[in-house]
Parts: structure tokens; sequence; C-alpha cells
């Protein structure tokens, strides 16, 4: 098997003055009549690894015109090099085609649009700011699962296809097999027949693993899900999309300040692991997507998140004197322009608001003693408003029921997450961080079909 570039990059001192055969993907090519450069890709690395080859090859005029994106075998010498950007280089021996690319590579040596880029998702990882976004994403992930890991949280797969709503919001994807060209079965009511599909019962694409994860942290304490979940939400933004992936951790014998305390220590990790894993990647970011990137990561590792209930943070916009598009009252759901007004000018750091108006929270959400909030909390962050919404639980029976029917909610569809409360129920709480908003938190990128390898939104399956 061929080196891998990536290994030569770190230990240039192990291979120099050594003959390598590295495999790889031309991404520059430039020449004059007795030599040439090829930068190299392989994959292993941000930046390409330069090779240096002269009219010795007898296929020199060849590979002159190799076009971009060929794949070559090279056989070659690893010296130091005397004014690269990279303090090494490759002088080949031999140079072979392993599959010629044709003329007409959409990613030629120059910028293309992000809305471009779009159309041509299968090309696109090839591409230095996507490659960036996907390695972060890929280095984030596991940094997420290093952080709880090493807290001895329990990872949890909750399923995907799912008979409930735990959001209560009704905006979910339907699963069926059904023949919908045929004549549908339906009850005497004239509603469809879910006893005659596949389940036997109406059943979704899931919206969140919370529920299932409130089932786990009841037998193991602390546990987290991290998994695809899916949103029918017909909302075509740069923040939006049917298909994401979200991370619950979900705590037992825990409150609202306890779990604020876990996502602003899990928040600073991540970036600080990304930060030293992906120095190349974050780099190009600052210097080609936002410059303003690396200055406010450092803000969020070294400040302590401020805290403000939902109450303080409406009287601080009411007394700001700031216009804004969205009228500011008590009882609204704070708008993205509200939310960056606080984290930006208010606080300059993230805040978390806490104790929201219940009737703009979901059902499990624990009630306040003033019967007008829910313990619930959101994390604000500059540049990008709400990042983590988490609350803690309705532990008691009788409130959770009151709620769940006043808000027509069929208890009988929520049986077995209603028992948690009848077989030693304890406070418990938890929060779901969305992995692609953190991607673009981190990146700098602005548009979340950017940050998904095969974005679904509105109107568009494509690839």
């Amino acid at each position: 098997m061929s080196t891998e570039i990536r290994k030569i990059v770190e230990t240039p001192s192990d291979f120099i003055g050594k003959e390598v055969e590295v495999e790889g993907w031309i991404k520059t090519s430039r020449d004059s009549k007795t030599f040439g450069f090829l930068g190299l890709s392989d994959g292993t690395t941000f930046n390409p690894l330069q090779i240096v080859y002269d009219e010795s090859l007898d296929n020199f005029k060849e590979i002159t015109k190799f076009p971009i994106s060929t794949s070559v075998k090279i056989t070659g010498v690893v010296v130091e090099s005397p004014k690269a950007k990279q303090p090494i280089e490759i002088q080949a021996k031999n140079i072979e085609v392993l599959g010629l690319s044709n003329n007409d590579y959409p990613l030629q040596n120059k910028r293309h649009s992000l809305e471009y880029m779009r159309t041509i998702a299968h090309l696109r990882p090839r591409s230095n700011t996507y490659y960036a976004t996907f390695k972060v994403r890929s280095i984030l992930s596991y940094a997420l699962h290093k952080f709880f890991q090493d807290q001895n949280f329990v990872y949890v797969h909750t399923p995907i296809i799912t008979a409930s709503d735990a959001e209560g919001a009704g905006e979910m994807f339907q699963i069926t097999t059904l023949d919908l060209d045929k004549e549908i079965p339906k009850t005497e009511d004239g509603k469809v027949n879910y006893k005659e599909d596949f389940f036997g019962a109406e059943t979704n694409l899931t919206v969140s693993g919370q529920m299932e994860a409130e089932v786990f942290a009841h037998a193991f304490r602390n546990i987290y899900t991290f998994g695809p979940t899916f949103r029918a939400e017909n909302s075509n933004t740069p923040r939006h999309a049917a298909e994401f992936w979200m991370l619950e951790p979900e705590v037992a014998f825990a409150g609202l300040d306890d779990i604020m305390d876990l996502s602003e220590a899990m928040l600073k990790y991540v970036i600080e692991y990304t930060l030293e894993h992906a120095k190349d990647e974050m780099n190009f970011f600052n210097q080609f997507i936002d410059k303003t990137l690396l200055e406010r990561l450092d803000v969020v590792l070294n400040s302590d998140f401020g805290r403000v209930t939902y109450t303080e943070a409406i009287d601080l916009l009411l007394e700001s004197g700031k216009k804004f598009n969205y009228k500011v009252e008590w009882g609204m759901d704070l708008q993205t322009e509200h939310e960056r007004y606080l984290a930006e000018e208010v606080f300059k750091r993230p805040v978390f608001v806490t104790d929201y108006p219940k009737d703009i929270k979901a059902f499990y959400m624990r009630l306040n003693e003033d019967g007008k909030t829910v313990a619930a909390t959101d994390l604000l962050v500059p540049g990008v408003g709400e990042l983590i919404g988490g609350s803690a639980r309705e532990e008691r029976l009788d409130v959770l029921e009151e709620k769940m029917t006043a808000m027509d909610m069929d208890l009988e569809d929520y049986w077995w997450y209603l028992e948690l409360r009848k077989y030693g129920t304890t406070k418990h709480a938890g929060y779901g961080l969305g992995f692609e908003r953190l991607i673009m938190y981190v990146t700098g990128m602005t548009n979340i079909r950017d940050v998904i390898p095969f974005p679904r939104t509105v109107g568009s399956v494509d690839f």
C-alpha cells in the first residue's frame, strides 16, 4: 500500500532522503519547458503535497497535460523544499495515471459560489471549503462522543421510527407502506385505518430522541443520544433542514443549573478540541469564510457564560431603545434578532436565557412555582442566536397529565412515558444541540445546506 501523505507531512524527518510511493488526485498543475509542479492530495491532509518532476521522465509531456482531479501513483524521493510553503516535496522518478479526469471537470482552480457547489454535492467534498467543513464535522462529532464518554455517559441509540411526537408540534414525516395509488383502507368514521399498515399504527420519523433518552436516564443516570432527526417544517431558510443531527444528553437527579453547567463545559471542550485537531481547516475558515472566527471562538473559551431569566431579557430588550422587526413583549418567542442582540450587544458572550413562559415551550418542561413559566433554557451565542435548548423535565405525574390534557394530547399515546413517573420518579433534565448549527458556529458557514453532506430541504432531495 502507498504511503499516506499525512504521515510524510507530520513526520518529515522520517522520510527525507527516502524513496516513497504516494497516490492521490492532482489539485494543481503548472509547468515550464523542462520541469513542472503538481499539487497532490490523497485526502489525508488539507494542503496538497508538492510534487516536482522534470523532462527526464518518459511521459513528461503527457504529465503537463493531465487534467485537474486525475488520479496518479507517484514514486519519488522526499527532499527538503527550498522555498515552498511546506518544508518538503517529492522529486518524482515515475508518475503513473490511475484514472484520467475529463477536461470538463467542474471544480477548476477558481472560486465557485456556494450556490453552485450545492448543485454538485457529489463533487463538492473535493473543494477546499467543503473538505474543511466535513473534516471539522467529523472532528466535532468525535469530540462530542469523547466529552461524554470521558464523563461516563452511556450512548443510547434511539429509534428513527416512532409513534410519538416528542415536541407536540405535529411537524412530522409520516411513514406508511399503504399503496397510495390504490384505495386506502378507512375506518368507519372515514379516517385512514392504520391497523392495515405495516406497524398496525400511525408512525412517523422521529423529531427527537428525548423521550426514549429519559427512559435510559432512569436506568443509567447519565446518558446521551446522537443521531438523525426529521422535521416536516415548511421553512426554506438558511437555518432549517428536514433532516439533521441532534445531540441530546439526559441526566437523572439533575436540575436546570446542572445542565447549563454541563452544556457550557461541553461547548468549550469541543471547540478547544477542534482548534487543536483541525488547525489548517480552522485557519482556512478564518481567512476565507469569517475573519473574526478565531477571535469569536476565543471569547467562548475564555468567558463565563451569562445567565438571565426570560423576564429580565424582555426588560433588557425593551430598555435598549432599539427598533426590532418583531415587537418585544412578554409571552412572545424570542426571534433571532432578539437572541443575537442579547448575546452580541448586551452580554457580549454566550448567555443562557431561563424560565420561559409555559405557553411557548413543550409539554414536558417542568412547571415553575409561579405557574406561568417553565424551567427551560436556551443558550444564545454571538453570531448565531440559539444554539442549545434544554429544560428540567416535569417529573410530577399529575402536573404532566394536566398539561398534556390542556394541550389536547392523547395520554394513551404516551402511556409508557407517563409510567416513568409512576415507578421511582425523580427530577431529571436534558438538552438538545442541533449538530449542524454547532458546525455553522465553529466554521463560520452561514447556510445549513453547506454543512450537511447531502442536505434534505423543502423541495430538494437530490443526490
